[in-house]
């Protein structure tokens, strides 16, 4: 269990506590307070819809966690607390009992804890049983006023009275539904609003700190990388002396071929340490550059090329938006180049083959959409949840490589989203912010 459910679950333990007390109410009144409060005494018939109730308040209490992250259960639940509640006020008054307005806590509750969906249909129900109850008992005074006038015929003066106590009695009960109706539009529709208010903020609450989360590990990520690559600079000289030496001192040409390929790869280590410090000094001075996306993927393609020249890349991009203009700095590339080498290593793991398809359009009117898509077997869906906002233990350590650029494009004004591919695989959908158009 995560600790984000801990406190539905403890809501959902609440409600089931709280359906019985509503039953030892119920009991209590009928046993103890029936005079007190003008209660019609129950027949048998309420016994056995109690002692069904009881069962069904065991069981809600015993398996209240099945409900939970299941609206349609809770509100399966809420629905049957509803004819609970409207069978006990049927047979111990109808629309006189005095706590016929506990039929507005279901809706109460849904309007808390469900979609806007949930307390409206509850409203209409409770409604509809109440409507019910108003209808018979207003039959019933009608019946008993017909009595009272034929028993009393032969006295005009009190033929009168009873007519007039009724529509008064029949006004009154039509105000009683009134409000009973007025109250359950307001808990459906303020009640509701307040709670869907809430729940928007403690998501923008939880979005926030998931993203401090992140932006600290970023840091002590970054600050640690800072120190490492400093650390390098001083042994990759040392290399490139030696290097030097073996080539004057070495004239074999198996030996030269051999040495030839420790300075292309120490070429490449220079490189990207003087890459590093550039992006450096630009993200911390925020430095952003326009740039077309035509020349963008040119040059992606130049450094897959360069660094992967095994990767077989597949990249469509359309017509309209080769001159559309994107704001970069140091990190873009570098956070697309992972998201590709991920990729390149999932196609290879499975298929032998290091295929990734790129695709760009327009995912809005100005919003850019890359799609890098691999061949691998794909990711967990218990992962995808959590790859690209929380470090995920992997002995190729995408998880970190795939948080850095999630980083990266958030910085920039994008979005990173994971999902698995029909056929298989994983696509990586990129977004990022269009700036202004150019025609080439």
């Amino acid at each position: 269990m995560t600790n984000a459910s801990l406190p539905f679950n403890a809501s959902q333990q609440q409600l089931a506590l709280l359906r019985l007390v509503n039953w030892g109410l119920k009991i209590g009144l009928i046993l103890f307070a029936t005079d007190l409060f003008g209660l019609t005494t129950p027949p048998v018939t309420l016994s056995y819809v109690l002692i069904f109730e009881a069962c069904y308040v065991g069981f809600s209490y015993r398996f209240h966690r099945l409900s939970m992250n299941n609206n349609g259960l809770l509100f399966l639940t809420l629905l049957l607390d509803t004819l609970f509640w409207a069978t006990w006020l049927y047979f111990t008054g109808g629309a006189t009992n005095a706590f016929v307005s506990l039929l507005l806590l279901p809706i109460a509750i849904s309007a808390i804890t469900l979609p806007r969906w949930a307390p409206w249909c509850l409203t209409i129900v409770s409604t509809i049983f109440y409507t019910l109850m108003i209808v018979d008992i207003t039959e019933q005074n009608s019946v008993s006023v017909m009595d009272h006038d034929t028993s009393q015929m032969p006295m005009a003066a009190n033929h009168v009275m009873p007519a007039s106590h009724s529509m008064d009695m029949g006004s009154h009960y039509l105000g009683m539904w009134f409000n009973f109706v007025i109250s359950a539009l307001v808990l459906t529709v303020t009640v509701g609003f307040i709670a869907k208010r809430i729940r928007q903020k403690n998501a923008e609450l939880r979005y926030l700190r998931e993203a401090q989360l992140r932006q600290e590990k970023i840091l002590a990520l970054g600050t640690a990388s800072a120190q490492m690559a400093h650390q390098l600079a001083t042994p990759l000289a040392t290399l490139r002396l030696l290097t030097d030496e073996l080539v004057d001192t070495h004239h074999d040409a198996e030996q030269l071929e051999l040495i030839s390929e420790m300075q292309q790869a120490l070429n490449r280590c220079e490189v990207t340490l003087a890459d590093l410090r550039l992006a450096t000094e630009s993200i911390r001075e925020h430095k952003l550059t326009e740039q077309r996306v035509d020349k963008l993927v040119a040059t992606l393609t130049e450094q897959i090329s360069l660094l992967m020249p095994e990767a077989q890349l597949n990249i469509a991009i359309a017509p309209q938006v080769e001159s559309c203009i994107v704001m970069t700095d140091m990190s873009l590339l570098p956070a697309l180049m992972a998201l590709i080498q991920n990729g390149i290593q999932a196609s290879e793991d499975n298929q032998h083959q290091t295929r990734v398809d790129i695709n760009i359009g327009l995912s809005q009117p100005n919003q850019l959409s890359m799609t890098i898509r691999d061949y691998g077997v794909g990711i967990a869906t218990h992962l995808l949840q959590t790859l690209g906002s929380n470090m995920v233990k992997s002995p190729k350590g995408m998880g970190i490589a795939v948080l850095l650029s999630h980083t990266s494009f958030e910085r920039l004004g994008g979005k990173l989203y994971l999902k698995p591919h029909p056929e298989c695989g994983t696509e990586a959908i990129v977004t990022l912010p269009l700036s202004v158009q150019k025609t080439s």
